[in-house]
């Protein structure tokens, strides 16, 4: 910003300049008063307020001889939110305050809901940057007739923040402390909103944080709370109420959380805080005392790492390099950084006979250990020993695991390794999987869930494990694929390769309609001397196997099963090489579902079809109830009448399924041949003999689906010359109903 000002009696002219992308706003709010002018002659304009947005010069004349008593003059300016104080530092002082220089900088925040006073600073103090989340504004504030003094901050664009701004300070060597509020102090926090605090400590220094007020509101919805997180220490979160961390070395950060606060009363109180943070070098022992009753059964371990540091380590007074902690201690500390201790913790669970043994063990890392410890927990293993000729159950009981490759990583904080008695590796596993269960037929197990990288080891729920009767196969994994996520797995002992004669099986659960497609990516095979090594998959409830290779054969490189299956691999005794195999399963669309799709219409339509027929064949049958009497009968004349209502009765049950090759004339038709007689059609010597013919009796003249038919009945007369005759009766056949 260029400004050259020149006096004249009773006006004061200046000529401004402003920087590219800036705003210069001139406001006077008494609009009687003083005015600002632009122009000259008749293009003179004259107002209570002026806006310069071009860079390019403007003269501009003040019509009194004091414009600072009357007019205010604001300089904005649009640039990216990471301001940078290092040169100098600023420190934060109460809204009502006022700095000695009488130079103010204020930090605002622009939210949908309202603007927040993110803070009010002075020069020279521990902060050294600070940040908005989305759009905010920085402002130096100058009372009228204070020189304005020179200041360069540098701006960025930041790194990405989850909280309503971030305040870094860099704390000096030495005794020091700094004192914060929050924003809107003294009124509240917003609602259900996040503020973060970054500090950065002097190496060999300890830091306390203490609370010297603070305002706590009625929540409707979560908790106020303040939360620490420490290099290699994870999250610790704490009460307002509760005692705050102390003599903690490194750098850490602390957020304060509002919650959904409850302002329906008139005088409500909101959430404010008011804390310092002091900063001294480590000359003194830090005392520190663990309770294990808080440690679920385990025991601590604290190794000094680097014999050539400053750290000294006692308990119970007593100088040491390793200290195991199964009871409750008093331990110190002097000197001792994160980088030079390690601190373990370890679990044996044991038994004689299965129904000594516990029915289920949490494996579960310690929630919360005195933070007085010079480095945070790293690792936790629980070493598992069940009698002879049993199993080791592991559960996951909410995130399944995944089992780790190399070229699949785990990206999680956490990693757990299954180690069996003699060394030997069964796998390394990470959260977020497919895997459910894993059950290992061992007499020593070992389950060790360590951090990744410099993080604290916070995963509380690891494992939950079971002692149970002996399997058959040395592993087995049940897992559970999801749609559209692939599924590495690796055989025990990855890539080093399972024992010899030893066994691996994997469940695979595959959801209807869906087909499981396997690929091996990574198969290694050795030359047996005893035995062969053998790749099965068997779909559950099936005999037959879907596939089968030794590794004499050529494997196939995938394989897709339409079910849930089970997935072996049994190796045998290697002469040289290993035996060891990384499959890919991925769930997709089962390809029969258009065929189920054809079948189902199939199936569709000829149930109409048979509904229809059964329609048709109820309208026959009521049809022919009106003429059940008409049955054909022998004529003498040789034409075939229909006998009236009187005629033939029936003698079949409607719902008989029986079948008759023949029937004796004498008990059907006597009265016809006693009519015969009667006409001289037979005479008293015509004997009744049975038709010793071919009949058709066994073929039906109609097939079992015609249910419909009626009963009925044709008898045929044979006369064979003037002394015998000859009768033979077929029914038709009439399937039951």
């Amino acid at each position: 910003m260029a400004l050259f000002a020149q006096y004249r009696p009773g006006a004061l002219e200046l000529t401004i300049t402003p920087d590219r992308g800036s705003t210069l706003n001139i406001s006077n709010s008494d609009v009687k008063g003083c005015k600002v002018c632009t122009g000259s002659a008749r293009s003179r304009q004259c107002n209570a307020s002026l806006l310069l947005k071009e860079n390019t010069p403007v003269s501009v004349e003040f019509d009194c001889s004091k414009p600072q008593d009357v007019f205010n003059v604001e300089i904005v300016k649009n640039i990216a939110f990471k301001i940078d104080f290092s040169n100098a530092g600023l420190r934060q002082i109460n809204a009502s305050d006022s700095c000695a220089d009488r130079h103010s900088y204020t930090l605002r925040a622009f939210q949908a809901t309202g603007d927040v006073a993110v803070g009010k600073y002075c020069k020279t103090g521990p902060i050294s940057s600070a940040q908005i989340l989305n759009r905010g504004s920085f402002s130096l504030d100058v009372p009228a007739g204070q020189k304005l003094q020179n200041g360069r901050f540098d701006v960025s664009v930041g790194e990405e923040i989850k909280s309503l701004a971030k305040i870094t300070l860099t704390l000096p060597k030495g005794t020091s402390s700094a004192e914060l509020l929050s924003p809107n102090y003294p009124d509240s926090f917003p609602d259900d909103d996040v503020m973060e605090w970054y500090f950065e400590i002097p190496d060999k220094h300890k830091t306390s944080v203490q609370f010297l007020q603070h305002r706590q509101p009625k929540c409707l919805k979560k908790d106020t709370a303040v939360e620490y997180h420490n290099r290699g220490r994870g999250a610790l979160v704490l009460r307002l109420t509760d005692p705050q961390p102390e003599h903690n070395s490194g750098n850490f950060s602390l957020t304060l959380r509002n919650c959904e606060m409850d302002r329906r009363r008139a005088g409500s109180a909101g959430l404010s805080l008011n804390f310092k943070v002091v900063s001294s070098s480590i000359s003194s022992p830090v005392l520190c005392k663990v309770d294990v009753s808080k440690m679920d059964g385990l025991a601590l371990h604290i190794e000094k790492l680097r014999p050539a540091s400053d750290c000294e380590m006692k308990i119970n007074s007593v100088l040491t390099e390793t200290i195991t902690v199964t009871s409750n201690s008093d331990l110190s500390f002097q000197d001792c950084l994160p980088e030079d201790v390690r601190v373990t913790a370890a679990r044996v669970i044991g038994c004689n006979q299965l129904k000594e043994c516990p029915k289920t063990v949490n494996l579960s890392v310690p929630v919360r250990l005195p933070t007085c410890l010079p480095a945070p927990l790293s690792s936790v293993t629980w070493t598992l020993r069940p009698p002879e000729h049993s199993t080791v159950e592991l559960i996951s009981p909410s995130m399944y695991l995944k089992q780790c490759v190399p070229w699949l990583p785990c990206n999680d904080s956490v990693i757990i390794k299954l180690v069996e008695d003699d060394r030997s590796t069964v796998g390394h596993f990470c959260p977020q999987g497919a895997i459910q269960k894993v059950q290992i037929r061992t007499h020593n197990v070992s389950v060790t869930v360590s951090s990744t990288g410099d993080e604290a080891l916070i995963y509380k729920n690891v494992l939950i494990a079971k002692m149970k009767e002996e399997i058959s196969e040395r592993y087995i994994f049940t897992v559970v694929p999801k749609r559209d996520t692939p599924v590495f797995l690796a055989s025990p002992g990855w890539p080093v390769g399972m024992e010899s004669y030893s066994t691996a099986s994997w469940i695979i659960s595959v959801p209807p309609k869906m087909d499981a497609r396997l690929v091996f990516t990574n198969i290694s095979q050795p030359k047996c001397s005893n035995r062969h090594t053998s790749i099965k998959i068997q779909r559950v409830g099936h005999l037959e196997e879907d596939y089968s290779r030794r590794e004499d054969e050529e494997a196939e490189s995938e394989i897709t099963v339409s079910e849930s299956f089970y997935f072996n691999m049994s190796n045998c005794r290697s002469e040289r090489g290993r035996f060891s195999a990384v499959t890919k399963i991925t769930l997709q669309k089962s390809k029969n579902l258009l065929l189920t799709i054809i079948l189902s219409v199939v199936a569709a339509l000829l149930v109409i079809f048979v509904i229809v027929l059964v329609v048709v064949c109820v309208v026959i049958r009521k049809k022919k109830k009106q003429l059940n009497h008409q049955v054909s009968i022998y004529n003498p004349n040789g034409t075939v009448f229909l006998p009236g209502q009187n005629g033939l009765p029936e003698t079949r049950d409607d719902h008989s399924d029986h079948e008759y090759a023949s029937i004796e004339d004498t008990l059907v038709y006597t009265h016809l041949l006693k009519k015969g007689r009667e006409v001289g059609m037979y005479g008293e010597f015509d004997t009744y003999r049975p038709f010793t013919g071919h009949t058709d009796s066994t073929k039906p003249l109609f097939s079992k689906g015609q249910r419909c038919q009626r009963n009925a009945a044709v008898a045929e007369v044979i006369t064979g010359g003037a002394s015998t005759s000859r009768q033979a009766f077929e029914p038709w056949q009439t399937p039951g109903r």
